[in-house]
């Protein structure tokens, strides 16, 4: 009989093998992963599903009783078109609705604000008034069906018009069954779609957390997000972390508010974003259950079901490319697997043109069926937990939450999340992070296919989804008008006094935000005039942009493209006796920065003298900064399909302004159709997804008259 080899024979093996390379990966987590586990390396027990700490699932049977819910995330144009929308995809077999709402929305404002012409029904749907909720969810019984509505800033109007187009379709708001996010935290963190400062916002979220403990039993009062921190560019250490000690301050807000943590806890929920680390993203699901568990403990809770980490997930936008963008198929395919594998109990999986355009019917099918295919024909629902033991699985889950609680006892040490979120500390993280990314992409040091490596010589150009949107807004305003006809004014202004009112005074059942909101609603207030009264209370909260210095040239060094790049700067800044000045403008009201935010660092890094516009600016309002700041170049980030009307819109005014030498480039998400467009307007350098940012400074650098070599084979490679 053969002795059983050892682990040094295997390690002495290996080395031989790759000729004594080191096969360790250092991931952007800070884990070293081996390449091979053993049962050494597991130095806990995960225990059994549907028991404490739930590290192999929240429930006892998992797929195997019933599979996750189908979940799929949409909405845009009108009210009209999403409900069309929703109804073609249940009847083709999708489980739950998914809200999304458009820019202007999330901001409260209606649709006739002057603020907001280019983001009316482009990035969501437009949500003005109750009469716009009911057309949403007509002839899907809202007794029958669970609502999810990704909804922060604007969240008292949007979840009162909710529960008054329940209320007017005969259904009562105990039986309303769904989720809405109402995660502020993270919003001040990286998604930015608030409205009111931290303090009110926070006051927010403990009423909703009241109101819906005492009337809608059924209903989730928050979704606490680490999902738009991984699409800001965090790692998923940080997702984590964040994500846990966000919900830990939600839940002490809860008790201080007067709530008993057990009566309200079980209703929380969470949403994390499964990128393409495949083993990672699975045990991050497994390590957040076993952290939320500790935390619950922690804080008091003695059910245990306060402490089951509940989770609904969605692939990676961030993940999906412009370039080759059938390959999304298989990315979200991949990422899908890994969100089941951890242990989901929704799921979204995003269409392959997100990262250029809202999804088509087409596209949307494909993303919907990669589910049920996953349901239906893998057979990977029929065993509870298939990776539970896994070496690898478990040491990796293991290292996750001793990662993750490091971040956690230092949120903690420092009196809580909102005290962190305050002092800008996990920003700065995350934004390092998102430099850190983006360098090693750019280098080639972590490969994309089809974008750094692979690339195809000739790209084929996708059919995109484009919203009319000065038609939609024509449509919106006509049906505000109308609702505003034909309300009792009187009663509709004393509604939104007491809501006035109660936003000035203590918290408490009487002057319950949420409550007061209702009857605003059911008096027909607008969702612009709802937030407006709360407003006049709470005053609206801004932030100004400051980007990392130093993280995306780091890697650089000794670069030969990089050195030109710096040269080419250089040379300009003699020539015209001061640096290049670049403005980095974020117009509309979208609120995801980081690639404005990478452009920044990255730019200023190569030498630029970089100007962060503040987020929300009108054209108008980029062009005064842009003179005042003397800028020699603008760049407007775009993410949410508003670039057709606001960057003409800048490109005209700066013309007025007697300033059409200023240049203006453009980089984000923008479909290659609309590239012509933006060229015939003004635009003299278009940057989408996967753009190499050294590669786009060159450019900048032959705008300004600087003849910059173009980058050779060897580079190239």
């Amino acid at each position: 009989m053969t002795d059983k080899p050892t682990i040094d024979q295997w390690a002495a093996a290996a080395t031989k093998e790759v000729k004594g390379k080191d096969l360790t990966w250092h991931t952007a987590e800070g884990i070293d992963v081996k390449p091979l586990y053993t049962a050494e390396d597991v130095t806990t027990d995960p225990g059994l599903p549907g028991f404490a700490p739930f590290t192999r699932g929240v429930r006892a049977s998992m797929y195997a009783g019933r599979p996750w819910t189908i979940r799929q995330y949409a909405g845009f144009s009108t009210a009209e078109e999403s409900n069309a929308f929703y109804r073609r995809n249940l009847a083709a077999g999708q489980k739950g609705l998914s809200v999304a709402f458009d820019l202007a929305t999330h901001r409260g404002y209606d649709s006739d604000h002057p603020r907001v012409t280019g983001d009316v029904g482009k990035a969501g749907v437009a949500i003005d008034s109750v009469e716009d909720m009911k057309i949403l969810f007509d002839g899907i019984p809202l007794d029958q069906m669970s609502v999810s509505m990704t909804m922060n800033g604007a969240v008292i109007p949007i979840l009162a018009f909710f529960i008054v187009a329940g209320e007017e379709q005969g259904v009562d708001r105990k039986l309303l069954d769904g989720t809405i996010q109402n995660d502020i935290l993270k919003e001040f963190m990286v998604r930015n779609t608030y409205i009111y400062p931290p303090e009110p916002s926070m006051r927010i979220i403990s009423d909703i957390f009241g109101y819906t403990s005492r009337e809608m039993p059924k209903f989730n009062s928050i979704s606490i997000s680490g999902y738009h921190m991984q699409e800001a560019g965090a790692t998923q250490v940080q997702e984590l972390a964040f994500t846990i000690a966000d919900g830990m301050e939600y839940v002490k807000y809860g008790v201080a508010s007067g709530l008993d943590i057990d009566k309200f806890a079980g209703r929380l929920s969470f949403f994390f974003a499964i990128g393409m680390n495949f083993f990672m993203e699975i045990a991050k699901l497994r390590a957040a259950r076993v952290l939320w568990h500790r935390a619950m403990t922690t804080l008091g809770a003695q059910d245990e079901r306060s402490k089951m980490l509940r989770t609904h997930c969605q692939t990676s936008g961030v993940s999906l490319t412009e370039q080759d963008p059938y390959n999304n198929v298989m990315r979200t395919t991949i990422e899908a697997m890994a969100a089941m594998l951890g242990g989901t109990q929704s799921l979204h999986t995003n269409a392959l043109d997100e990262a250029i355009a809202l999804p088509t019917d087409f596209s949307a099918r494909i993303a919907r069926n990669t589910q049920i295919v996953i349901q239906e024909e893998t057979g990977m629902t029929k065993v509870v937990d298939p990776l539970g033991g896994s070496y690898y699985v478990e040491a990796l889950t293991q290292q996750l939450v001793d990662a993750a609680q490091e971040i956690i006892d230092r949120v903690q040490s420092e009196g809580g999340m909102a005290k962190a979120v305050a002092a800008g500390w996990p920003k700065a993280m995350i934004e390092t992070a998102a430099a850190a990314r983006q360098a090693r992409v750019d280098r080639g040091d972590d490969v994309i296919v089809g974008v750094n490596k692979y690339r195809l010589k000739d790209e084929d150009l996708l059919e995109t989804l484009d919203i009319d949107n000065a038609k939609v807004r024509e449509g919106q305003i006509a049906r505000i008008n109308k609702t505003k006809a034909n309300r009792d004014e009187a009663a509709c202004q004393a509604a939104l006094k007491a809501l006035r009112d109660g936003a000035a005074g203590e918290s408490s059942i009487e002057n319950n935000l949420l409550a007061l909101a209702v009857e605003a609603a059911r008096a027909r207030a607008t969702l612009g005039e709802i937030s407006s009264a709360m407003e006049e209370s709470f005053d609206r909260y801004g932030t100004q942009p400051t980007p990392v210095k130093g993280v995306y040239g780091a890697p650089y060094e000794g670069d030969a493209r990089w050195q030109q790049v710096l040269d080419g700067v250089a040379a300009v800044e003699r020539r015209m006796g001061r640096k290049p000045k670049l403005l980095v403008a974020k117009m509309g009201q979208d609120g995801h920065d980081r690639g404005a935010n990478v452009i920044a660092s990255a730019f200023g890094d190569m030498g630029f003298d970089v100007v962060s516009g503040p987020l929300f600016q009108t054209p108008g309002e980029t062009v005064v900064l842009a003179l005042e700041s003397g800028v020699d170049v603008v760049g407007a980030s775009s993410l949410a399909a508003g670039h057709k009307t606001l960057i003409p819109e800048l490109i005209g005014k700066l013309k007025e302004a007697g300033r059409g030498d200023i240049k203006v480039i453009a980089g984000g998400v923008i479909p290659p159709q609309d590239y012509q467009y933006l060229r015939d307007a003004g635009v003299q350098g278009i940057y989408g997804p996967g753009s190499n940012v050294v590669e786009c400074a060159a450019d900048v650098l032959r705008l300004l008259g600087h003849n910059m070599p173009p980058l050779d084979a060897d580079q190239a490679a």
